[in-house]
């Protein structure tokens, strides 16, 4: 088993004569927080949806859980829970009931793990409150426990306090600290705020 969850190796992604991403080689260890810093534009997102098969590297390598990702995707992918950009919720029904979906979907067995999930980030499972009420915090946290539903063990989320206040950026950072800590998660996240 490989200590490095993923690794990048020259990682560049090209659109046209504009570089994204320019050979980036990064190691991330097991059971740790990452962050990937740096203003808007900067290929953040780009190099997460490399990371996830979603987009082709223009050259280079990536390896998740030690293995080369082109060409083991269907393996790999399920043991990563993503947030790059807002999934789409049906705004007419629930946080419960929108997951619910997603796990029938996904073939993720029982109300356990939407429980679990929306516990986790601290929403509440009988809520009445249709999506379309929800407020900015509350969308941002039934991602996570969407992409935390399935129990993987890395999770990738792109901008996750993106649009938050400050005490929601608090309650975030938190649950994704207890991630790590408490479950033992690698956590790669990325932000274009500093502070």
């Amino acid at each position: 088993m490989s200590k490095y969850i993923i690794e990048t190796k020259n990682l560049t992604k090209q659109y046209g004569a504009a570089k994204s991403v320019a050979d980036l080689s990064i190691h991330v260890k097991r059971g740790r927080i990452y962050g990937l810093l740096g203003r808007n534009g900067a290929g953040k997102t780009t190099t997460m949806k490399m990371l996830l098969g979603l987009t082709d590297p223009t050259a280079g390598e990536i390896r998740i859980f030690g293995k080369p990702l082109h060409g083991n995707e269907k393996n790999l992918l399920p043991r990563i829970g993503s947030l790059i950009e807002a999934p789409g919720f049906y705004p007419n029904l629930t946080g419960t009931e929108n997951l619910r979906i997603f796990a029938t979907l996904r073939g993720v067995p029982g109300r356990h793990a939407i429980k679990d999930a929306l516990d986790l980030v601290g929403l509440p499972y009988r809520d009445k409150k249709l999506f379309s009420q929800y407020s900015l915090g509350m969308k941002q946290r039934l991602a996570i426990a969407l992409a935390v539903m399935h129990d993987p063990e890395l999770l990738i989320l792109d901008e996750p306090i993106n649009g938050l206040d400050p005490i929601g950026i608090a309650e975030v950072r938190a649950f994704i600290r207890s991630l790590c800590e408490e479950r033992g998660k690698t956590i790669l996240i990325s932000s274009h705020i500093l502070s």
